[in-house]
């Protein structure tokens, strides 16, 4: 008997964190939930850090997910960017730690290689394609889509104990 893996995807962003659930039984996926986590631009750092945090524990308590994946940061923006971009990522991966989660990293790249079938796709080609894969994923964000693609790669590089640990 096939077992079935829930994976949850995340974007990670200070403004815009998209995360996204997809099931994955045998070679098939199936959209299960996507969405962006937007903190008060107005807050302070640790405040909207906290947010992020507690939307991550509900997202986390909610789905149930066997495995993780996440988007590396992009450095390229610049450093202060980086910076921000990279204790949002922190953020998410405490909760994600504090749950127990297995986590897989990877570079933009690697996603986009996953879905697209290149490294050097632009951000609509992801949409278009995570919409192609996850017919049932409907409408979505530019962040959600990213993070339905981070689930894909996800899916696409489960290591095995992950796979026997899915019940």
């Amino acid at each position: 008997m096939t077992q079935t893996i829930r994976i949850l995807g995340i974007d990670p962003g200070l403004r815009n964190m998209g995360w996204g659930v997809v099931d994955q039984t045998g070679s098939r996926l199936a959209h299960v939930a996507h969405g962006v986590i937007k903190p008060d631009p107005k807050a302070e750092l640790a405040a909207r850090l906290g947010e992020i945090y507690v939307a991550v524990e509900s997202l986390l308590e909610h789905y149930k997910p066997t495995a993780t994946g996440i988007e590396e940061t992009f450095v390229n923006a610049g450093p202060q960017s980086a910076l921000k971009l990279g204790q949002a990522r922190g953020a998410a991966m405490a909760a994600l730690a504090c749950f127990g989660v297995p986590v897989a990293e990877f570079a933009p790249r690697k996603i986009k290689l996953a879905v697209v079938g290149t490294g050097n796709a632009e951000k609509e080609q992801v949409a278009f394609m995570v919409a192609r894969l996850l017919p049932k994923a409907g409408k979505m964000t530019s962040d959600a889509a990213d993070a339905l693609a981070c689930a894909i790669c996800a899916a696409n590089h489960l290591p095995p104990e992950a796979r026997r640990g899915a019940a």
